[in-house]
């Protein structure tokens, strides 16, 4: 099975820079990132079953995931 990436640059290609310059400028974007690749490492995982857990669990992660991902586009954008 083929795992999608999620980061953030695969997700908003065309944003690139502007991650990068939130990345530096900004504190609260810099650890929602932080926490969203850390979080999207780990879905990657469980995706790819090196880390068993209930799809129930699974599904909670990728919920999360969006939302931070929902939160850090609204932030790149504004």
């Amino acid at each position: 099975m083929s795992i999608e990436h999620h980061d953030l640059v695969h997700e908003f290609p065309e944003l690139r820079e502007r991650i990068h310059e939130m990345k530096v400028s900004d504190a609260h974007f810099a650890r929602l990132f932080s926490e969203y690749h850390t979080l999207t490492k780990h879905v990657e995982k469980m995706e790819a079953e090196i880390e068993p857990v209930s799809t129930q669990t699974e599904e909670e992660h990728k919920l999360k995931r969006v939302q931070l991902k929902d939160q850090l586009y609204k932030m790149l954008v504004n």
